[in-house]
């Protein structure tokens, strides 16, 4: 069985095609910056320009899982499509255009599919509690093997922290301090003891491609790579001293849409391995997508266990 799954996040919008035999296989990804929750902090709804960009995104990925034969195309939306009022309009426009049902997850279900997937890949010991920082919303989640026992969703990413925080370009000190403040105070409460800290989400995986040189952007080479405190405070200094354009010129690992909102994710790791008491992070470029595989992937392992029964 072959299973294309699309997300629709706040800020990108991601494609994973993969083979479900005897184990899962990833065999095409692709992500694009379709900035879809820009603006629904302050106004409460989707913009017209990005509904349209990214319906256009996701008939490209439609054609795409027909192009690699995809038995099914599950469609998932998280936080911009959980809080904007006109998200019934958007799905509306993408099952009449695409004949796409996109189904809008829960916070809660967000993190599991993502926990899934950084366990089921990274296989990481003991307890674990992996950061994943999303446009509109971050979850925290803290288990052990696939169980996640604690899943917490924060209702800030980097479209809202920027929009709210960041005026400035390159950032003013006074900016970055409210800033951390600010996530201080969220991330305490949802501190746990755990052996391993794991990022997610475009940020943390552009930062490692920029450590270990990796260009162009290679999934399977940033997975699995660990970053140190150190590395991810330097990187903090050096790219909030940049003008977003001098940033995308002196690292091409940065795409220039990301460079408007990456110090704000930068910072929610930095704070997050602080406060956890970690001095490294290790990173995934498995996520949402791929844990909505895995789970359709353990599903039918279990339905062929009970059959061979």
């Amino acid at each position: 069985m072959r299973v294309a799954v699309v997300d629709i996040g706040s800020y990108s919008c991601r494609l994973s095609i993969g083979n479900i035999q005897d184990e899962l296989e990833l065999v095409y990804e692709e992500g694009n910056i379709t900035a879809l929750g820009e603006g629904v902090k302050s106004s409460g709804l989707l913009q017209k320009d990005k509904m349209e960009y990214t319906l256009g995104v996701l008939k490209d990925y439609m054609n795409k899982a027909k192009e690699f034969k995809a038995d099914s195309i599950v469609a998932v939306g998280t936080q911009a499509l959980r809080t904007a009022k006109n998200t019934k309009d958007f799905l509306g426009m993408v099952k009449e255009r695409l004949g796409l049902e996109v189904k809008v997850i829960s916070p809660e279900e967000e993190g599991r599919y993502a926990f899934l997937a950084v366990a089921y890949s990274l296989r990481p010991k003991g307890k674990f509690c992996i950061i994943d920082q999303g446009g509109g919303s971050t979850e925290y989640v803290c288990g052990q093997n696939l169980v996640p026992n604690k899943v917490v969703s924060l209702p800030f990413g980097i479209v809202n922290l920027t929009e709210e925080f960041i005026k400035h370009d390159p950032p003013l000190n006074y900016e970055l301090e409210s800033l951390k403040n600010f996530l201080d105070e969220q991330i305490k409460e949802v501190k746990e003891d755990c052996q391993t800290l794991v990022g997610l989400g475009g940020t943390i995986t552009t930062i490692a491609a920029i450590e270990y040189g990796i260009f162009p952007y290679k999934g399977h080479m940033v997975h699995g790579k660990r970053l140190s405190i150190d590395s991810v405070m330097f990187w903090l200094e050096t790219l909030s001293t940049m003008k977003e354009e001098q940033s995308v010129k002196s690292f091409p690992q940065i795409e220039p849409k990301r460079a408007k909102v990456i110090i704000p994710g930068i910072v929610i790791f930095y704070r997050s391995m602080v406060l956890f008491g970690k001095r490294e992070i290790l990173v995934s470029d498995w996520g949402l997508k791929e844990g909505v595989m895995v789970d359709e992937y353990l599903k039918k392992k279990k339905k062929e266990e009970k059959g061979g029964e």
